[in-house]
């Protein structure tokens, strides 16, 4: 009896993931564990920061059999991720994920100073300076297309260019992308000081002119069309992005809006998160390819800032002083953290100074400029 029980124990360690768990095994699930604390405890966008954790943790444990493809003749029907990440394939995901930032988010302070649009823009400088260090560091110009995206703070635009372009870093760009994306807080103040005297941080702005719901709704459908045409290839994320705010807007389509705010937005983060996670197996993650992703991401992010605070020195003298330059440090696409940042850097100097709504205008620019140099890039870069 005890030879039986010795036998059974040993074919089920012969058949358990220790045997195949390797050095680069467990140094991503430390990476797994790392995410984790930095998701749960240190708050940073743990929304997909947690996701893409766990995606972490189950890629890397051997023998589960939850990444498997599907084999020939059906001898093996694939794993649970293997399915999951179709989504990832087929760009589901990301494009559902702007639909619901499109509902959640308010065009108001943009239609009611439009200049601000220019600031969006401004602030993708840094995508176009790390796509060209990234080429000069060796990486194809697919490659360095997805890591320059980084630059615009857009972390389902990065998957879903990275996805399209260069799905074999994508999970490096991921964790780059939404990494500084919580560290909006520590990385935007220092470059905003930088570039910015303490008499720039201190102008006060006009209060904005109300904004009719004519022009909300009619806002949504003009964009799609211009953007559509102009530039097709961006057309499923701005078509999708305006197409939720249109439900936000419209007024008839309340439980659409809610729904899409609310649980179709939740279940697409989940999937995308673990989707992305999967991806992050050792053989491919641990490599000094993705040091390097992580230190262009981070002079992306900067340069990104500094563009659009030098347009907005550019505005601020055009209108004689009317317009506070470090609003341009929204014009990356955390929305609405960049927004935040900046009204709390300014009310440092100008405690009656009120700009949260003036930075939201350059901020929701940012998401719009970031899937419009998305769609540039693809369009350049897959014919």
């Amino acid at each position: 009896m005890f030879e039986l029980y010795k036998t059974a124990l040993w074919g089920i360690y012969e058949n358990s993931g220790l045997i195949g768990l390797s050095a680069k095994n467990i140094a991503m699930l430390i990476v797994a564990f790392v995410l984790l604390y930095l998701a749960i405890r240190k708050g940073f966008e743990p929304l997909l920061l947690l996701p893409i954790a766990f995606g972490c943790l189950l890629a890397n444990l051997p023998f589960s059999g939850i990444l498997d493809a599907v084999g020939e003749n059906g001898s093996i029907h694939g794993g649970f991720l293997y399915w999951v990440q179709k989504g990832i394939e087929h760009e589901l995901y990301p494009i559902i994920i702007f639909m619901g930032i499109g509902a959640l988010t308010d065009f108001g302070p943009l239609l009611a100073n439009p200049i601000t649009f220019l600031l969006g823009a401004s602030a993708q400088l840094g995508v176009f300076i790390a796509v060209s260090g990234a080429m000069a560091w060796g990486f194809t110009i697919q490659e360095a297309a997805g890591i320059g995206i980084i630059g615009g703070a857009d972390g389902p635009t990065a998957i879903y260019l990275c996805s399209k372009l260069a799905p074999n870093i994508l999970g490096a760009v991921a964790v780059a992308a939404y990494s500084y994306m919580s560290l909006v807080p520590l990385i935007q103040p220092p470059v905003i000081k930088l570039l910015t005297t303490k008499a720039d941080r201190a102008i006060k702005m006009d209060q904005l002119r109300p904004v009719s719901k004519l022009e909300r709704i009619l806002f949504p459908i003009i964009s799609t069309i211009i953007c559509g045409l102009v530039l097709p290839a961006c057309a499923p994320l701005v078509g999708l992005l305006m197409f939720g705010n249109l439900l936000r807007e419209s007024g008839c389509t309340e439980r659409l809006s809610q729904a899409s705010q609310n649980e179709i937005l939740n279940m697409a983060t989940i999937f995308l998160g673990i989707s992305v996670g999967g991806t992050m197996e050792g053989d491919t993650f641990l490599q000094v390819t993705t040091v390097k992703i992580i230190i262009l991401g981070l002079i992306a992010f900067g340069f990104s800032t500094a563009g659009g605070l030098t347009l907005g020195q550019l505005f601020k003298v055009l209108s004689n002083g009317r317009i506070n330059p470090a609003i341009g440090a929204a014009g990356v696409s955390a929305v609405p953290m960049a927004a935040r940042v900046v009204q709390k850097v300014v009310q440092k100097e100008n405690p009656g100074s009120f700009l949260l709504m003036h930075a939201m205008g350059p901020n929701v620019a940012g998401v719009i400029g970031t899937a419009v140099a998305a769609g540039a890039m693809l369009t350049l870069l897959t014919k």
